[in-house]
């Protein structure tokens, strides 16, 4: 009896103190959200991730902050991000290049399919070959056989060593049996730049990134690297249907979270892209600069960077790809 009294005298009372936790913890977010570009201004990445910081800010009330740290392919950046409390405060714009570096670098400090929580895949974009006005080859199969007839002459730039693109390149050129020198940069931005200026003659990039040079005729677009053609450049043949059957690679961009991030705030990240991306004007903006939206869950996202973890490390093996 003495037993059953105590405890029903000491269940109100902690109840009371559960329910006076719950109301002192303040409610996600209660200040300023920084999302880390791991790439420079001016790519894919970077228009992306202002584009959600925008909606959230309104959304949320709180000051949702781009912030880019490129540099090591977008290992700086992804590094600082796992490296940050697991709070929801600190996100990292992720992309397939993460998944890449994982196989292709020896001494990452981070484990890109460890030491983060996946939270949504916001868009996919295809990869497109762009080369240099100067360049006299107006379609792949001419730049392929133009590779051929110089041999170590042409180079691609890439947005670093280890991402996606550098992936690509390699791929191309073992798969067609080409030889170009890869130049390696910190981000799109400043590779699209030299392209343009002739400092390199081939590039490899998202389609987001080339698009507005390519409209603008300051650059020339040969193909996309996607097994389907883009929808914002249908005209663009894919390397599949032309030098390299059954060549699929595209680039996806989502929020990562530093692992251990509490599910109810991973939950609250989800729900907020996945309303963007439902919302016409951003579905209109991401088809204008040559993005397909996307909006998976966590379970999907966590998936799919486990199968792309271990598809990547033998096709790094593959090619030879190692980053030092």
């Amino acid at each position: 009896m003495n037993n059953l009294r105590r405890v029903l005298l000491i269940a109100p009372i902690a109840m009371a103190c559960t329910v006076a936790a719950a109301q002192t913890t303040p409610a996600y977010p209660s200040k300023p959200v920084k999302i880390i570009v791991p790439f420079a201004p001016g790519g894919t990445t970077d228009l992306l991730a202002r584009i959600l910081a925008q909606r959230m800010t309104v959304a949320w009330g709180q000051p949702v902050i781009v912030e880019n740290r490129p540099g090591v392919g977008g290992t700086i950046g992804a590094g600082m991000v796992a490296r940050s409390p697991a709070d929801g405060y600190t996100l990292l714009l992720g992309t397939v290049h993460h998944t890449i570096a994982q196989a292709v670098y020896k001494n990452l400090p981070y484990n890109f399919g460890r030491d983060f929580a996946p939270v949504s895949v916001m868009a996919m974009v295809p990869n497109v070959v762009v080369v240099n006005n100067a360049v006299p080859a107006t379609t792949i199969e001419a730049l392929v056989a133009l590779a051929k007839s110089q041999p170590g002459k042409l180079n691609y730039g890439t947005a670093g060593a280890g991402t996606a693109h550098h992936l690509i390149g390699e791929m191309f050129k073992t798969r067609a049996g080409v030889d170009l020198v890869h130049v390696p940069y910190k981000g799109s931005g400043p590779a699209v730049a030299d392209l343009m200026g002739g400092q390199v003659q081939v590039m490899f990039d998202t389609l987001t990134s080339a698009l507005p040079q390519i409209k603008a005729h300051k650059t020339r677009a040969l193909a996309v690297t996607t097994a389907r053609r883009a929808s914002a450049m249908p005209e663009l043949p894919t390397l599949s249907e032309t030098v390299l059957p059954g060549f699929d690679v595209g680039t996806w961009f989502g929020i990562v979270a530093p692992s251990g991030t509490p599910a109810p705030i991973v939950d609250k990240i989800q729900g907020e892209i996945r309303r963007m991306v439902a919302a016409p004007e951003v579905r209109r903006q991401l088809h204008d600069i040559g993005a397909e939206p996307v909006g998976s869950t966590p379970a999907h996202m966590g998936a799919q960077i486990k199968a792309e973890l271990q598809a990547y490390e033998t096709l790094a093996k593959q090619v030879k790809l190692v980053v030092e």
